[in-house]
């Protein structure tokens, strides 16, 4: 008897915490859609104030047709409300770095990289890969598919890579928009130099059309608008374009707005943390108290991107709503 019991009350334990769980996860939303929303109250936020600025999502593909297929009809208000498209592990990463993307992914992902191609979109394009003939591969794929490209050699992107010497096309002309760009640097995590000067000058020092970097050095230093308009001229004396990183589908603790109350009184937007990426955060981004820090306000993440003078934004995280759909 006692046996049957605990049975019974396990049961409806399991019950009581998965009905909790139900009513918590809402399940009537239509996730890609918030996040086509989320990115185009972005980009029009961000142009009223530069209409010249340039936004540009990462990964989430999916996005640019309406039934998620690369034969799908495109929606159009989105592709309108963007100006280029990231793409990772496109031909090598996407399950080791290193590692020539398998032919079934590969040729999905290259079908949608198509479609944005054609509605006047630039694809940046991102392989994880250090062998020098892979990276030789990855440039001469990309290229010719008309995608621009770089070959990171640290899944970190925490250096300038030394191979090749000199940026796949380089050139010396002034870089003004985003369909002039011929080669980019992906530069993130900038701790292995000393200080802020040491970082700045090495980039200075490149022929890069370019330069994606964060607003803040090592995560903690905002970059000041004389920072940012020092990294606009190329070392051969051309003028190219500065786009700052910004994550909006996670949260991540180390960002200025993070608020370690939240530890113990989670705002109701805060979802769990990332398993693979440590202080990282799931959020939902539908929510307009999440959507308020990273913009449409004088406080907000954006706002502090536009004033320190950055050409555009990339975005990063948009393929946020796999999390919730699965």
């Amino acid at each position: 008897m006692k046996r049957l019991i605990i049975i019974v009350m396990t049961s409806l334990i399991i019950f009581l915490t998965s009905c909790s769980t139900n009513q918590e996860i809402p399940y009537n939303i239509n996730y890609r859609q918030e996040m086509r929303d989320f990115v185009q109250g972005i980009s029009t936020y961000a142009k009223e104030t530069n209409p010249s600025f340039v936004v540009i999502p990462q990964n989430g593909h999916e996005l640019l047709t309406e039934d998620g297929e690369y034969t799908g009809i495109t929606s159009l208000e989105y592709i309108n409300a963007i100006d280029g498209i990231g793409r990772e592990d496109l031909f090598y990463g996407y399950n080791n770095d290193d590692e020539a993307t398998p032919e079934l992914e590969r040729s999905e992902m290259v079908g949608f990289m198509n479609v944005a191609v054609n509605q006047g979109l630039r694809v940046l394009v991102t392989d994880y890969c250090q062998t020098h003939s892979f990276m030789d591969d990855s440039y001469n794929l990309n290229t010719g598919r008309n995608y621009i490209s770089f070959a990171a050699d640290s899944r970190e992107l925490d250096n300038i890579p030394m191979y090749p010497i000199n940026p796949i096309n380089v050139n010396d002309f002034n870089v003004t928009s985003l369909p002039e760009v011929n080669n980019f640097l992906y530069l993130l995590n900038p701790g292995s130099y000393s200080s802020k000067d040491t970082f700045l000058s090495a980039v200075q020092n490149t022929n890069y059309d370019l330069i994606i970097i964060d607003l803040f050095y090592d995560g903690d230093f905002e970059l000041t608008k004389s920072d940012v308009e020092s990294l606009k001229i190329k070392a051969n004396g051309g003028s190219r374009l500065v786009v700052s990183y910004m994550s909006i589908g996670e949260a991540e603790d180390y960002r200025y707005y993070w608020n370690n109350i939240w530890a113990k009184n989670a705002p109701s937007w805060l979802d769990e943390e990332n398993t693979n990426w440590s202080g990282n955060y799931k959020v939902r981004y539908w929510e307009k108290s999440w959507q308020s820090i990273i913009f449409g306000n004088n406080d907000s993440y954006l706002k502090m991107i536009l004033d320190a003078g950055f050409d555009g934004v990339y975005l990063d995280i948009i393929d946020a709503y796999e999390y919730f759909e699965d």
